[in-house]
């Protein structure tokens, strides 16, 4: 089991940035898939964005496509999601998650697929 902790949420303006970071102990991250979700006030819980264990592969929602990214650092055991130009419906609380998979390639967005998930940090965007 992977226990993860997510932090840098806060409240930006629209247009402003953030940078979530999701710190993982217990194993290491290095033969997982790690993915952001994110659940606004009464809104199921979607899937943000997902990188392959190696880094190679990604995968994001077409909401966030060009303004976020996705990265990770097996050493540190730590994955980041850069969140650019803001705005106000991408307030919500996000979650960072993993997934084993060893494929170096594979990356995926389901969420029942993803097994270990943090406690999540809330990010506001203000109009």
């Amino acid at each position: 089991q992977v226990q993860l902790v997510e932090s840098g949420g806060g409240l930006v303006q629209a247009g402003g940035s953030l940078r979530l970071s999701c710190a993982a102990s217990g194993r290491s991250i290095s033969s997982y898939i790690m993915g952001w979700f994110r659940q606004a006030p009464g809104k199921e819980r979607e899937f943000v964005a997902a990188i392959s264990w190696s880094g190679g592969s990604t995968s994001y929602a077409d909401s966030v496509k060009g303004r976020f990214t996705i990265s990770r650092d097996n050493v540190k055991n730590v994955v980041w999601l850069h969140l650019n130009s803001l705005k106000p419906e991408d307030t919500a609380v996000y979650y960072c998650a993993a997934d084993y998979n060893p494929s170096p390639s594979a990356v995926h967005s389901v969420q029942s697929g993803y097994i270990d998930w943090g406690q999540g940090t809330q990010v506001t965007v203000s109009s």
